[in-house]
């Protein structure tokens, strides 16, 4: 089976370096590209609609927000799944995430682990749902 490709938005090199690691080691991943700032992930989602199963955003970038390009994902109606990995994973940054077309919403300090099983879910073709969404607050 080929490995899920995956495109990651992050800013922080250390996260991002070990982020790419410990996927294309636990989760048959692939990444296929990545970004630091909205305007290059945009550019991206433009430039390729169908480029990864997988988009991993995180909300506070070098410039502009994970926000804006999870709205610009939308409006382009990317193929790929999106979800949030941030450190500010409040119920309402995980609501607003999810109104914006995320499919999950992951914490940085707390559910790392539970982004790899999510991400080997998926490369395995099995559904991925589970608790972050579950857990927002009505």
């Amino acid at each position: 089976m080929p490995a899920l490709k995956a495109f990651i938005v992050e800013d922080s090199p250390v996260i991002l370096e070990n982020l790419i690691a410990t996927l294309e080691e636990l989760a048959e991943v692939e990444v296929v590209g990545t970004v630091g700032d909205e305007a290059g992930a945009v550019r991206w989602l433009k430039q390729s609609p169908a480029g990864a199963d997988l988009l991993i955003v995180d909300v506070f970038l070098r410039s502009g927000s994970g926000l804006g390009v999870l709205a610009a994902a939308r409006e382009l109606g990317t193929a790929g799944e999106l979800v949030v990995l941030t450190n500010y994973a409040t119920d309402e940054m995980r609501r607003r995430c999810l109104s914006l077309g995320a499919a999950r919403v992951f914490d940085k300090s707390h559910e790392l682990d539970d982004l790899i099983t999510h991400c080997a879910q998926l490369a395995q073709g099995r559904p991925a749902g589970g608790a972050s969404t579950a857990s927002l607050a009505s």
